[in-house]
């Protein structure tokens, strides 16, 4: 008599769709930056511009949902800096030629392609500089502006004629040059707050959700105007977070100075193995998933 062996159902293998969800939206993010171009193209300059604002909002949640998931990968990594790329560089730079940069010709499309090379360079150099040793204090500031922001940035003159009348579509040189001055921004070298990884002071936390709930309450009534204030108020940090990390440098430059065969774990030059990678704004690379 012949024993029948029972057959073992197959397992699935595979990644689980939770694992999934933060590519799904990246995904997502690099889809609302290509309708922005789509919107561009007819001539919608507000919807233009409001994708690209999504493709920001999505590109930030993204890595929280990585890694409140645990689902960091390098896939994830280099999946996002190509979302960033699209979505920061090459759109903006399309959107604002269309709206102002067209009548100058060869001049304004070049103005375009700087900013979406510096994008480009600017991302590599973020991927790449990843495993390097740093001061403690450096990973809370990025090398430069980022790619959302350098997005934003590139932007900024269509929000305020949205919200002011003040068409700067018909200054097309003025708009070329800053086109080119926000690349310069993101592949310059100038250290920039990474806010997601700064420390609150217990004392500052009911003036900075009350100001959170003015800038809300001014998107829902004024939401271009809105944008361009909180944009500006970025680029006025910008000399601020030099002045910081010039004063955190010297500071850890003078501890190396005053104990040089001990300066592990105590926050200067040396104190690289307690300090973890930020997760800022483009920083999928940080976020790994």
């Amino acid at each position: 008599m012949k024993h029948f062996r029972r057959r073992r159902s197959p397992r699935f293998s595979g990644q689980s769709f939770n694992k999934m969800i933060p590519n799904l939206i990246t995904v997502l993010a690099v889809c609302f930056g290509l309708s922005g171009m789509r919107f561009a193209f007819e001539g919608k300059w507000e919807l233009a511009v409001a994708m690209v604002v999504l493709a920001a909002v999505f590109d930030a949640l993204d890595g929280r949902m990585a890694r409140l998931l645990r689902a960091q990968s390098k896939f994830g990594a280099e999946l996002d800096s190509l979302a960033d790329f699209v979505s920061f560089g090459v759109v903006p730079g399309v959107i604002v030629y269309l709206w102002a940069l067209e009548p100058l010709g060869g001049l304004g499309w070049v103005a375009a392609l700087f900013h979406a090379t510096c994008c480009m360079l600017r991302l590599a150099r973020f991927n790449t500089k990843l495993d390097d040793d740093k001061p403690a204090f450096a990973y809370n500031y990025f090398t430069g502006v980022p790619a959302p922001a350098g997005g934003g940035l590139a932007l900024l003159p269509m929000m305020l004629a949205f919200q002011t009348g003040l068409d700067l579509s018909h200054v097309p040189l003025l708009v070329a040059f800053w086109l080119v001055f926000v690349g310069f921004l993101m592949v310059s070298t100038l250290p920039t707050f990474s806010f997601k990884r700064m420390k609150v002071p217990q004392r500052m936390m009911l003036p900075i959700l009350i100001g959170a709930g003015l800038v809300i309450a001014g998107a829902v009534s004024a939401p271009w105007f809105t944008l361009a204030l909180v944009i500006l108020a970025y680029v006025g940090s910008i000399p601020l977070s030099i002045l910081a990390y010039r004063r955190l440098l010297k500071e850890a430059q003078q501890m190396v100075a005053a104990h040089p065969t001990d300066t592990a774990g105590e926050g200067g030059e040396g104190d690289t193995v307690a300090a973890e990678p930020p997760a800022g704004p483009e920083g999928r690379s940080a976020k790994l998933h």
